[in-house]
């Protein structure tokens, strides 16, 4: 079963699969594949908080992950990125092939995504990039912030 494909088709939002024959696996590769700015990249992040977890859409040109930042948002003590074992276990997803929609928690966003027309990032497939709107992604997942503590 695709997630992605069936929200998406679901759903009115303009939207784009690229296929391609490696992985793209940081936003460089992206970047360079698709000849756009590194920050119309969007990787997908998992954090973990003292109670909750959380997925992060962030502008690929983002420098870090201000977890700090993070916790006072969230009105938590502790926030760490999640690893491999609970990404999975949370999302259904490998950790290195997160789609921008279709994951079952809230999501914070990246506002300098919101720059740009459009924005690439994962699918859910390895060899298939999803080209959409911020957006978009703002009505296809449960966004509770976007904000900028990601530079």
């Amino acid at each position: 079963m695709d997630i992605v494909k069936n929200i998406l088709e679901a759903s009115h939002f303009a939207h784009e699969f690229i296929y391609h024959n490696q992985p793209l696996l940081t936003a460089q590769e992206g970047a360079d594949y698709f000849k756009i700015d590194t920050g119309q990249t969007a990787p997908t992040l998992i954090i973990k908080t003292d109670n909750n977890f959380f997925a992060l859409i962030i502008s690929g040109s983002s420098r870090r992950v201000k977890l700090e930042e993070l916790s006072f948002l969230l009105g938590c003590k502790k926030t760490r990125m999640a690893n491999r074992e609970e990404v999975e276990e949370k999302t259904g997803f490998d950790a290195g092939n997160l789609p921008l929609i279709g994951i079952p928690l809230p999501h914070i966003l990246d506002k300098q995504l919101f720059s740009y027309p459009c924005v690439y990032g994962g699918s859910g497939q390895l060899n298939r990039t999803l080209k959409i709107t911020p957006l978009a992604l703002t009505k296809l997942n449960t966004v509770i912030a976007i904000t900028t503590v990601f530079r």
